[in-house]
Parts: C-alpha cells; structure tokens; sequence
C-alpha cells in the first residue's frame, strides 16, 4: 500500500504528481488498526448524533408544560441515554482491543497498552485565511491558494498516520507549522472563523474551539498515542525491539509530560492534568516493563545474587504499575478509563510481584551458604532486599541456618503462588482479558512454576505455621524516565520570540588538570551545568545554564550532548572557542487571555476554559516577503550459565517563509 496522499483538487486514477507524495501518511491501509480507527470514526459521529437529540429532547422539556409531550419526551430520553450508554461501551471496547496493536509475531510476552488516535473533522482553511491575507496583509489571498492546499493535505494526513518514525515526523510536521500559522494568522484581538473539533480518544465527546491551541494540543496527543503503538508494535523477542519499546514509551511519556506543561487549560477530559499523569504513569510502567524483559532475554542465572537481582527488578515494575493501577482507580478517572485497562495493571501488578517472590525463594531454598561463598557479600545483598528483617533475624542468621532459609524461602513461594492466583482470577473478571491467549497461558505457566517449586520442597512430615514473606524493596539498574522528542522541544521551542536573549559571547576553554569545569545537560539544545566557579571557563565570562550555539566553527543548536562531547574531547592546551548565549528575565510579559468553548449547541464535556492564546506573538516583527515562497518544507548476550532461569512464555508453532529543519528522530526444568 503506498503511502500518497492525493492533493486537494487533483482527481487522478493514475500515478500522483511528484511532490504529492506525503511520507508517513497510508490513508488507504486496510490493516486492523486502521480499520479500529474507522470504526472510532463512525462511533463518534454516531455519538454526537444522540447527544443532539437528547439537547434537544432536554430543551422541550423545559419548554413545554403539557404533561402529555413531557412523558413522551422523557420516553425518547430514555431511549438516547440508552443508545449513548451502548455506544460509549462500544468504544471502550476498541480501546481495549490491544491485539491488533501488538507485534505479528509476538507469541511470549504480555500485551501491552496503546492510546487510540484522538478524531477529528474536516477543516476548510482555504476562505479565512485568504480573506485575513486581503485584510491583513493587503495582499491577493489567492496567490496563496497552493500553499493553503498543501496545509490542508498535511492536516489531512496526519488523520492517518503511518505506525513508524515517518508518521511521528509528519505529526511533528505539522505541530511546528501550527506555531508558523498561529502568529501569522490567529490574532489574539480578533477570531479568524476556523472552528477545530476534536473527540474525546475515551468518551467519543466532542469539543468544537476557534483557538488553534486546541489543534496543537491534540496534534501532540496523538504523537503520544502514535509513539505508545510504535512501542506495543516492536518486536519484544530482540534486544532491538526492546529497545525500540522502551525509547517510544519514553518518548510517548515525555510528549503527554510537555502537553500538559505547556496546555493547562485543555477541554476535552483525555487531555486533562489528572488523565496525563496516568497516562504518563502507564507509559513509563510499559517503558519499565520493556527493561525489564530486556534484562532477562539472555536468560537468567540460577545464581544467588543475579536471583536477588531479578527479584528486586520485577518488584520495581510491579510497584510502577501499582501505582498506575492507584491513580486510575480514582475518581474521575475511574469513570472514563476502560475497564480492560484497570484490570491489567491491577494484574501484572500482582504478576510481577508473584516472580520477585519466587526469585528470592529461589535463591533461599537453593543455594546455601558454603566455605567458598563471599559470606559478606551475601550478607550485604540480602539485607538490602527487606526494610526490616523477617523476625528481627539478622541477615547473617539467616543465610547460615538451613532451616531459617527454608522457612523464609517457602513464605516467599506462598506469596508467589497467592499472587498468581489472584492474577488469574483478575484475568477471569474480564470479558477483554479473555481473548487474550497468550496471556492466559503466560499466567498459568507461571502458577505451574511457582507450585512445582512448592512441592519440591514440600515434606509430608512437616507441620508448619507459614509466616508472612516481606515485602521486596524495589530496586533497578536504569529507571524508565521521560524522554521529550526534539521534534516538539528543541530549538524551535527554546530559541524563539517568547524568549529574551542575550548576544552571544565568545568563551575560551582551556583545560586544567584534564578538566573543563563543567558537565552538559538537556538534549537539543546543550546546557551548561555544575559549573566550577574557578575554572578558567567561569573566569572567562561562562554562567551556569548557558547554551552552547557553537563549538569552534561548528553550529550546535541542533546537536545534543553526545555530540558536542565529541567536539569538546580533542581540546588541547591551547584550548577551543566556544560561542553561548543567556536566556534573560522575561517574567514581565502579559499574561494569556482566555475565551469560551464553542460545542455546537452541546453540553460542555469537560471545562468551558479554552486553551490559552500566546500574547507574545501579538506584534512579529516585519519581515522580507518573497514574491511566491514555498509555504511547507518537507526537510523536516550475556554468555549463558550451563543453568538457567528462564520466564514463562506462551509457546506458539511569501507569508510562510519558514526554514528547512533536520528530521528528529522446554519446558527445559523452568530453569
């Protein structure tokens, strides 16, 4: 299937023009998300179908005093507020349709989560902008007119965007253009008469807005929810592909971090602050999750300190999704997150749990402490595996009595095995998790595992009071974290006219005792951090929190850390110049009007606040039009032990003068 775009206008049954080609777009894909995107499509249509006639029904209501209507339009309440329950149940349904979502060839691993793509309808750019071109610019609109045709394709793209980095840059496309069309179009002063509407991705609720922020806050939710797909696509039997799934959570994570930084007052409920933080919450968890199977893909040791290793690493990716599961149980939340959703945290919760118990049971019942072993290092990692000791043992007490370890070890396996248990009959409670084989069988695999384990070092003879297992402290290698694209906040959002600069200064840096003075931050553009105030670089004029914007006679703006460290590590005694620039004080701007939601006649589904305008850019400074320019730019294994653990798997045989920028982006004994 190619992925083109017919322009606007062009009617063709044969090859597209060339420049018609739009790289990330694959509106005619009839693959299973695709088809679920269109059905989300027709559910929201119908949705704001039955939402019209119960404002109306409500409306003559109130209107009218003969009983006679009033019972008949009560009636006819009833029936929407029913069809409109239906329908909100079919769209839970499609966002709890994860399989379509995850990688062809996956059979061993858990499903994971992707955000839907939020909908939106058709907007007709072309009359109001060429009318506020005649306006404003007293220039004829319609020399414009192909340009205004390429903004509205690019728009109409990024409805279907391609499930790879090419649809992300597109979606990033069209986000740094809406800034370009912002402050040369949409006045704070005045209203240009484009109405945005957009659906709720949960509630199928429709918001309708002139505020072009709208457009940009959904445009950058639906990066988000493109880059969470991107993750629940890659291949998680690859160490590849689990990288690729963790750099997208990330980066799905960093996105819905700056929408709600940057858009506070949005009015659709998906994009509010409590919806993003467990959004956020659930793409690290996946993030975390991801890192999680990549340490184990190797295999692990069936050896004590890589056991107590692997237990406190699973314990770290069931508590982040504890708590995900915590901030999606509350209200409102609860009410618009789908049940599938809540249920699966809530599960791997307790799976994940369930495996650093077995892990510590593992390495308790198995190993004991012999002459050869580093007795102080045992020591020291099994103390730092509890916050308090079981029984006030110390930890040395425990490693040298058998029968100690025994205990403890069978107290961890009863917890192992009751947290299976309850995943499973987690998984029972939803219709969703049902169709989930995989899963299933991942989950039984695991119990199997865990009560093997518990009739091996069963004795008939034996009458025990179990204790209670501690619980494992988490702990991680690498901490999944946000990890905002460039594309959306590099220097298009640091160096621009909301900021105030100073001019650039020229600083020397030499070395002393084979050390600059200071390390670097940030991504693009590089910052300058932990500065010594004696080195000769702070000597020479350089701040703490300067950027660099050259190396030499090498532009910087574009290059992140690692690669300005390269340009920095052949600095010899003569030294290199470099060239910063300050962000000076501009806490004295204007603060941001407000205006009202338009919903077409429909209740307010979540604020009546729009989101804000940017007064900054109320007076752009005059600039050098060209006679005709071109309005859109599309520069835009460890070696294995003879033993090994292994996890269950489920086994299956002129006005638009813009710059070109850089693309951003055996069942063999369970052991």
């Amino acid at each position: 299937m190619t992925d083109t775009l017919i322009p606007n206008g062009c009617k063709t049954n044969g090859p597209v023009e060339n420049g018609y080609f739009k790289k990330g777009c694959n509106p005619f894909a009839q693959t299973g998300r695709s088809k679920l995107q269109n059905k989300r499509a027709l559910l929201n249509q119908q949705i704001i179908k039955q939402m019209r006639m119960r404002a109306g029904a409500e409306n003559l209501l109130k209107a009218t005093s003969n009983n006679k209507v009033r019972e008949q339009v009560v009636l006819e309440l009833s029936y929407v507020n029913s069809d409109l329950q239906l329908l909100m149940e079919q769209l839970e349904g499609l966002n709890s349709s994860v399989e379509v979502y995850q990688n062809v060839q996956e059979t061993a691993s858990i499903p994971l989560i992707p955000l839907g793509l939020k909908e939106t309808k058709d907007v007709d750019f072309s009359v109001h902008i060429k009318d506020f071109i005649l306006e404003h610019y007293s220039e004829d609109g319609s020399n414009f007119q192909d340009q205004i045709d390429d903004l509205m394709d690019l728009r109409q793209a990024c409805r279907t965007p391609s499930r790879n980095p090419s649809g992300v840059d597109l979606l990033a496309n069209y986000f740094s253009q809406l800034s370009f069309l912002e402050t040369r179009f949409f006045s704070p002063t005045r209203q240009l008469g484009i109405f945005f509407t957009w659906y709720d991705s949960f509630t199928g609720m429709p918001v309708c807005q002139q505020n072009i922020s709208l457009e940009k806050a959904s445009m950058l939710f639906n990066m988000a929810a493109l880059y969470s797909q991107i993750g629940t696509r890659a291949d998680r039997q690859t160490q590849a592909g689990l990288e690729d799934a963790i750099a997208a959570f990330q980066k799905s994570a960093g996105v819905l971090h700056f929408l709600k930084e940057t858009f506070t007052h949005t009015p659709s409920y998906d994009m509010s602050p409590a919806m993003l933080s467990m959004l956020i919450r659930l793409m690290l968890a996946q993030a975390q999750e991801c890192m999680f199977e990549l340490i184990t893909l190797p295999g692990i040791r069936n050896e004590f300190f890589s056991l107590l290793k692997m237990a406190q690493e699973a314990a770290k990716v069931g508590e982040t999704y504890s708590q995900v599961h915590q901030s999606m149980i509350q209200t409102p939340i609860k009410n618009n997150v789908p049940f599938f959703w809540t249920t699966m945290s809530h599960l791997k919760t307790n799976h994940y749990n369930s495996l650093g118990h077995y892990f510590v049971s593992t390495a308790l019942l198995d190993h004991q402490l012999t002459p050869s072993d580093d007795e102080d290092k045992q020591e020291k990692a099994l103390s730092q595996l509890y916050d308090a000791m079981p029984e006030g043992r110390s930890p040395l007490d425990i490693l040298k009595n058998k029968d100690d370890r025994r205990r403890i070890g069978k107290a961890h396996l009863q917890r192992s095995v009751m947290g299976h248990e309850e995943a499973i009959r987690t998984h029972s409670c939803c219709r969703h998790l049902q169709k989930l084989d995989i899963l299933s069988d991942i989950l039984q695999a695991s119990l199997k595992r865990s009560l093997t384990k518990f009739d091996q070092n069963d004795k008939e003879d034996e009458f025990t009071d179990y204790m209670l297992a501690p619980d494992i402290i988490s702990k991680t290698e690498k901490k999944a974290e946000m990890e905002i694209p460039a594309a959306i906040k590099g220097p298009l959002s640091v160096f621009s006219a909301k900021q105030r600069w100073s001019a650039p200064r020229t600083i020397r840096l030499r070395l002393q005792d084979r050390d600059l003075g200071f390390t670097l931050k940030g991504d693009v553009p590089v910052q300058i951090q932990s500065l010594d105030p004696l080195c000769p670089a702070a000597a020479e004029g350089l701040r703490e929190g300067d950027y660099i914007v050259a190396v030499g006679d090498t532009e910087c703006k574009w290059l992140g850390v690692s690669d300005v460290m390269k340009l920095l590590k052949d600095v010899d005694e003569e030294g290199v110049n470099i060239r910063v620039v300050s962000m000076m004080d501009s806490s004295n701007q204007p603060m941001p009007t407000k205006s009202a939601t338009y919903c077409g006649g429909l209740p307010k589904t979540y604020s009546m606040i729009c989101l804000a305008h940017d007064e900054d850019d109320k007076n752009p400074k005059s600039r050098k039009v060209a006679k005709k320019p071109s309005f859109l730019s599309w520069g835009l294994k460890n070696k294995k032990s003879s033993s090994m653990l292994s996890l269950p798997t489920a086994d299956y045989n002129g006005l638009w003068n813009r710059p070109t920028y850089p693309n951003s982006y055996n069942e063999s004994a369970l052991y």
